[in-house]
């Protein structure tokens, strides 16, 4: 488990760094990445994780695949669509703090199933769910780490306090993995938790997708990195 934090964490820094490194707009970058990523949840929410919850036999599964998607809705009421690319800059203005919290939310949400160590059974083979789950989380929090430095640099914040903030949120996964670590003995389904996650999924990817092209122009580069995200999911869940 330590290593799955370690790289959690360093995806995270990761963005911060490319954000200090290049110095430049990252919306580019951010909107590539987020299609590649988009692609790779949806697919494989659709090909393992929905079909492996409902496998398994955990009760009213829709009802909290739902709940997910409507959580994730309500997060990003405060976060301004930052996770699917929303990037709101404010040179010289404060840092709006409920951004902060709402990505911090569903990262220590997100890192719960990958403590409990779910594995499931799906068809003739064995998946281990943390490894899926750890790739679309890694995916995903990559170009949400260049987004959020982006905007913290473009704040009145010091530049310590913009790397303590992303530090912060690099954190709140693996604290979100100690909680399930430590809960997974208990009699709590973390089904539920992996079906709310699942939903936060499936709301993130189809409104990344869906947003992808800019004034419904086609786009072969975003098309070519959403498609690369599915294939990368179809490979993965074929071993």
């Amino acid at each position: 488990m330590i290593w799955t934090a370690i790289a959690l964490v360093a995806t995270v820094v990761g963005g911060g760094i490319t954000v200090s490194v290049l110095q430049k707009n990252q919306t580019p970058i951010i909107k590539m990445l987020l299609a590649f990523s988009g692609g790779f949840l949806l697919s494989m929410a659709f090909t393992h994780f929905v079909p492996s919850l409902y496998e398994n036999g955990a009760e009213n599964v829709g009802m909290y695949i739902l709940l997910g998607f409507l959580i994730q809705l309500l997060l990003e009421l405060f976060s301004g669509g930052i996770e699917h690319g929303h990037v709101h800059l404010h040179p010289g203005k404060s840092f709006p703090i409920a951004v902060l919290l709402s990505l911090c939310i569903h990262s220590f949400i997100e890192g719960i199933p990958l403590g409990a160590g779910i594995t499931v059974e799906h068809g003739d083979h064995v998946h281990g769910e943390d490894y899926s789950l750890l790739m679309g989380i890694i995916l995903h929090q990559f170009p949400v780490a260049i987004a959020l430095m982006t905007v913290l640099l473009s704040s009145a914040l010091s530049l310590k306090k913009a790397w303590l903030y992303l530090i912060l949120f690099a954190i709140m996964s693996p604290t979100g993995m100690m909680i399930g670590s430590w809960q997974k003995d208990a009699t709590f389904d973390f089904g539920i938790i992996m079906a709310i996650v699942v939903g936060m999924f499936l709301h993130i990817s189809t409104t990344i997708i869906f947003e992808t092209s800019e004034n419904h122009k086609f786009n072969v580069l975003k098309l070519s990195a959403i498609i690369g995200g599915t294939i990368l999911a179809l490979v993965i869940h074929s071993f």
